[in-house]
């Protein structure tokens, strides 16, 4: 009993010790990896940042492609699609957001 009491109050004190892994997301790793003038580690981290509160996961995996093929953007924008339209609606909102919070 003393011991697990120990072993949680050490536990406790590492956690707030130890500073948090920060890891990069979809959006963060594809923006740093591109050859955009502007793509700088501060902007890409921002962007991701933005991603992360608008969009889930698999919208920010499927946003990180465009960073490597433009035209599969200008695809989902111009398909007749339900699902691409309204990805597109989020996209486009999370870039408005993105350009708000990281610009500057």
């Amino acid at each position: 009993m003393r011991f697990s009491v120990i072993a949680a109050a050490i536990a406790a004190a590492l956690a707030f010790a130890v500073p948090a892994v920060a890891v990069a997301g979809p959006i963060e790793n594809a923006c740093n990896r591109s050859d955009r003038p502007g793509a700088t580690r501060a902007m890409c981290r921002c962007v991701d940042q933005v991603a992360r509160q608008h969009m889930t996961r698999a919208e920010q995996r499927r946003a990180a492609r465009f960073f490597r093929d433009p035209q599969r953007a200008q695809d989902v924008r111009m398909s007749r699609r339900a699902g691409d339209s309204e990805f597109w609606q989020r996209y486009r909102a999370f870039g408005a957001a993105a350009e708000r919070a990281c610009s500057g």
